[in-house]
């Protein structure tokens, strides 16, 4: 099915998408294929899924991947890297989570503006995320940022800590676990 050219209802959006071998992303009505992953990424996004995953063994939170549909009100529908979500209603769907407490997205060239700006922006919207953590392998950083008591998100830069942490679910993942797999950058 080829990609529609008019601007979509979110319904219409849905019915289309969920036809598609390939993922697409929708915001305000425009359909945005997504960019084919590379080996770092996928091992990253596996190192983090397990680690958080083996950490919420036995609470009422899950870790989702990439391939969760994530809805932001009724005009954006995103598929973050992962997402962990406490929320009944999102533990009991099959198709789109809207209530994520911490998302995490891992950086490419070709992603990083839309993750760092409009993504973050976007999810912001959403009142139960308490947590936005960008990782990029290819530099090895860290960043979270974290809603605090007064609404306001505020920058943890855990590049040079030996952990990432993930206050919002209290998960801690030592870096070396983060990048196992992935070579450090020449230099």
């Amino acid at each position: 099915m080829a990609l529609p050219q008019q601007h979509l209802t979110l319904d219409d959006y849905l019915a289309w998408e969920n036809q598609q071998p390939e993922k697409n992303e929708y915001y305000r009505g425009e359909v945005y294929a997504m960019v084919g992953a590379r080996r770092v990424h996928g091992t990253v996004v596996s190192n983090l899924n397990r680690r958080l995953a083996e950490q919420l063994d036995g609470t009422p939170c899950r870790v989702f991947t990439e391939g969760m549909k994530l809805q932001v009100a009724d005009d954006a529908i995103f598929y973050p890297d992962l997402l962990v979500t406490c929320d009944r209603a999102d533990l009991a769907t099959e198709m789109i989570f809207r209530a994520p407490r911490l998302v995490i997205e891992v950086l490419s060239p070709p992603t990083q503006a839309c993750d760092r700006g409009l993504k973050f922006a976007v999810y912001r919207r959403l009142p139960s995320l308490q947590e936005y953590i960008l990782v990029d392998p290819d530099a090895r950083r860290v960043e979270g940022f974290r809603r605090n008591e007064q609404d306001l998100w505020v920058l943890h830069d855990m590049t040079e800590g030996p952990a990432l942490e993930a206050a919002s679910i209290g998960c801690t993942v030592p870096m070396a676990q983060v990048f196992d797999g992935v070579e450090p950058p020449a230099g």
